[in-house]
């Protein structure tokens, strides 16, 4: 039968489906800034920058010359009531703003990593991190094996002393006593 995979693919059509209404919707409203709320007199300006931003949403802005550019917007603005000079004059500092911002966009963009580069140097700080955990631990266990050492050595020593017998076998009582004694002194 149809398992959870297909229910899955189901719903993420059904959102996809949901995204395109809600981008339908908001398109529309988008088209209506150009027009509603400017004043009569500069209306042509918003116009023709509208039109560029539809012709660049159709094909990339590379295609047409600069030199188009201009003439088409000498055309469109020479029925309007300001000279064609001065509209030349507001779309080409137009043009140049958004130029600025483009080339801010880039230099963020020059900036931001590609995720190749995230993944490597993610890699490379998990790298760094389990060297340093591995030297840690190996320092960690140079001590305890350098404190194993030492403990093993004072007890033998220990274990000498205490364990000497007299000729006739019997404990050797004065070297039990100047072990204490010593182990003593080295407490205070």
């Amino acid at each position: 039968g149809r398992g959870f995979a297909f229910r899955r693919k189901q719903k993420i059509e059904q959102q996809y489906r949901k995204l395109l209404k809600k981008r339908r919707q908001v398109h529309p409203q988008q088209d209506d800034q150009f027009t509603d709320t400017y004043p009569e007199h500069l209306k042509h300006l918003y116009l023709a920058e509208e039109e560029k931003l539809k012709k660049r949403r159709r094909t990339p802005e590379d295609s047409v010359p600069p030199e188009e550019k201009l003439d088409k917007a000498a055309e469109f603005c020479s029925g309007c009531g300001i000279s064609g000079g001065v509209c030349l004059m507001i779309l080409s500092v137009s043009r140049t703003c958004t130029f600025s911002s483009r080339s801010v966009g880039t230099q963020g963009k020059l900036k931001t990593k590609t995720s190749n580069q995230k993944a490597k140097e993610e890699y490379e700080k998990i790298k760094a991190e389990r060297a340093r955990k591995k030297e840690e631990a190996e320092k960690r266990k140079q001590q305890r094996e350098e404190a194993q050492r030492l403990y093993k050595k004072k007890k033998m020593e220990a274990y000498k002393i205490l364990s000497k017998k007299t000729k006739k076998g019997q404990p050797n009582l004065n070297l039990q006593v100047e072990y204490l004694l010593q182990k003593i002194q080295q407490n205070t």
